[in-house]
């Protein structure tokens, strides 16, 4: 099945919808296995009536009141009006004798009427009643009563008694998916956010991913443990040198950046081997990149006679550091400079900017957008403030302002390739988002005219093949990923790309891991590359794959974002093999009308 995105934000979210899983989270779209035993959870009492919801049962007030039926109330669970409720009193009262269940029975009726009129102790007595009269081999009404008795307790915010009922409904109907939800509740308020998400996959699951709100709790739970995980993450995190590939495209993304364009006298290097920064400087440029730290502090710790390049070796040692994600020591040495009066104002004003990229990474927007206007107010003639800035405002959304950025940045450069592309991506967000297809038109022939002005920049094949994607124009599109590919044959990037267009266009699963197990080797550190094909493995109902390269994802990621991200995933996938292990479900068998489900809570 190929797919389609409406618009060229393709985030990481949107990559994992692509791929087929619902909101982005890796949850899946499996459903029961018919062979299974035990009762479903979606064809109890409780679930019949479309206008029930989870919370507190028997049915919506407002629209009951629209209906004209607010005295045919229906019970916690969804079943006997109160006609039938009075029809069984007057047979008690004729002298009929009940039986034990109609007795129970009774008692849940009676509890229920408590319910809905708020007297929820009372309501617990009547559903104890009902429990204790229940012969235990009526287990599907042994499990009501006990989630019944939960709703009490949980309108009473006694969330351990909520969790017990729960429990003891689930062991007499595994099945049981209003004794998941409201179980997934308790553990939510009570901060077990683990067994919640285990919980509310449950009801997915047992939903068949048809209910949105159980969707979007679920949503919300995974994006929590992934943020409590990054948290935890970004402390723990072991710094790790990225790909040469990773580090050369970062740096082009510079204009004029000072350790790229500095002129060292032949005087300098004459020692043999060099010391300090200028070795830090020739391991820049025959690519040896684990070196450049340890030969810029030997610079730093140098004695004020030796050290010549200080404040260079400061700004190199803190880029390294931040592309290596060690925060603290990036940021170190960037303050090191910015509190330096007496540097170079140019070496500041970089400082600044690249120490804006840090705070961002840390989802601290406005420190980092404050550092981008420290660093115009030193060098407001330096076009690498207004195209930093301008990706990061579009990395933000905030596309109309990045347009702004990305102007000036041109007007001052008009011969960087980066920058004058990135205008034609920014100006074509912009046209899309106002819907004016004259000025669409008019952003393509700009991006054409990128591609001739500049034919050996790999970011014009590769953006105009991104916008031809979003147009659906999937074969104009994989001939210019192909000439991207002769200028950059291991950029992973270009193969991760390619990989979602296979998927979007022909849903060719084969071709996209194969693509993206390409890029894995030209990078190992690629990890946008794991992470896609790990959610790749999810749609192919490997999950315990999927839990591995999301684990390989996670020792890559460059922000607490997308640390957020891939923990959400992979806690996604990990719920799932604990729920379908338990609900026995089998993996492999999906079900298309599941699929459509999802795509139609997505939006798709």
């Amino acid at each position: 099945m190929a797919l389609s995105l409406g618009s060229l934000k393709l985030n990481k979210w949107q990559v994992a919808l692509i791929l087929g899983t619902p909101l982005a989270i890796g949850l899946g779209m499996y459903v029961l296995n018919k062979t299974s035993d035990g009762k479903s959870g979606t064809t109890d009492e409780h679930t019949r009536s479309k206008s029930k919801k989870k919370g507190i049962d028997g049915g919506d007030s407002k629209s009951r009141s629209k209906l004209g039926l607010e005295k045919q109330a229906l019970s916690i669970d969804g079943t006997a009006p109160d006609k039938e409720l009075e029809r069984k009193k007057k047979s008690a009262e004729l002298g009929e004798k009940l039986s034990p269940l109609k007795e129970a029975n009774n008692y849940k009726n009676e509890g229920n009427t408590c319910y809905r009129n708020g007297k929820y102790d009372e309501a617990i007595s009547f559903y104890d009643k009902a429990i204790d009269k229940c012969p235990a081999e009526h287990r599907a009404d042994m499990a009501i009563f006990y989630q019944n008795r939960a709703a009490s307790y949980e309108m009473l915010k006694k969330w351990n008694k909520v969790k017990e009922d729960c429990s003891r409904s689930l062991e007499y109907n595994p099945r049981y998916a209003k004794a998941y939800y409201r179980r997934a509740r308790a553990y939510e308020a009570t901060k077990n956010m683990v067994d919640c998400l285990d919980d509310v996959t449950a009801t997915c699951i047992l939903e068949m991913f048809q209910n949105n709100n159980t969707i979007m709790f679920a949503d919300r739970v995974l994006k929590e443990t992934g943020r409590m995980d990054a948290e935890k993450g970004m402390q723990e995190r072991v710094p790790v040198v990225p790909s040469a590939t990773f580090i050369t495209t970062y740096m082009r993304s510079f204009i004029a950046d000072p350790l790229q364009t500095m002129n060292v006298p032949p005087s300098a290097v004459a020692d043999t081997p060099p010391r300090g920064f200028l070795r830090a400087r020739r391991a820049f440029e025959e690519q040896q990149f684990d070196e450049i730290i340890p030969a810029c502090t030997e610079e730093i710790e140098s004695s004020e006679a030796e050290a010549q390049y200080k404040v260079e070796a400061l700004l190199m040692r803190g880029t390294f550091h931040l592309l290596c994600g060690s925060y603290n020591d990036s940021k170190n040495d960037f303050d090191a400079i910015i509190n330096n009066d007496y540097a170079d104002p140019t070496l500041r004003a970089y400082a600044y900017m690249k120490r804006a990229s840090l705070f961002i990474q840390l989802d601290q927007r406005e420190k980092g957008l404050n550092d981008f206007d420290e660093a115009q107010k030193l060098k407001p003639d330096n076009p690498d403030v207004y195209h930093q800035r301008a990706q990061i405002l579009l990395l933000l959304e905030q596309i109309e302002p990045a347009l702004e950025e990305f102007d000036k940045a041109v007007k001052i450069a008009p011969e960087h390739a980066i920058a004058f592309v990135q205008r034609s991506y920014a100006e074509y967000r912009l046209s899309l988002l106002a819907g004016d297809q004259i000025r669409l038109d008019n952003v393509m022939q700009e991006f054409q005219k990128a591609i001739d002005k500049f034919p050996t920049c790999v970011e014009c094949y590769s953006l105009m093949a991104q916008v031809l994607v979003d147009q659906q124009k999937f074969e104009q599109a994989q001939h210019f990923y192909e000439k991207a590919m002769k200028l950059a044959p291991t950029n992973p990037a270009l193969l991760v790309h390619q990989a979602i267009m296979m998927l979007q266009w022909r849903g060719d699963i084969d071709t996209a891991v194969d693509l993206l197990t390409r890029a894995i080797e030209v990078d190992p550190k690629c990890e946008l590359a794991y992470e896609t094909l790990g959610t790749v493995e999810v749609q192919r109902a490997q999950l315990k794959r999927a839990v591995e390269l999301f684990e390989k994802a996670l020792l890559y990621c460059k922000s607490q974002a997308e640390l957020v991200h891939v923990y959400s995933l992979r806690n996604a996938a990990v719920a799932q093999i604990n729920v379908t292990r338990k609900l026995g479900i089998d993996m492999n068998s999906v079900s298309a009308m599941a699929q459509s489900g999802f795509l139609a809570q997505a939006g798709m």
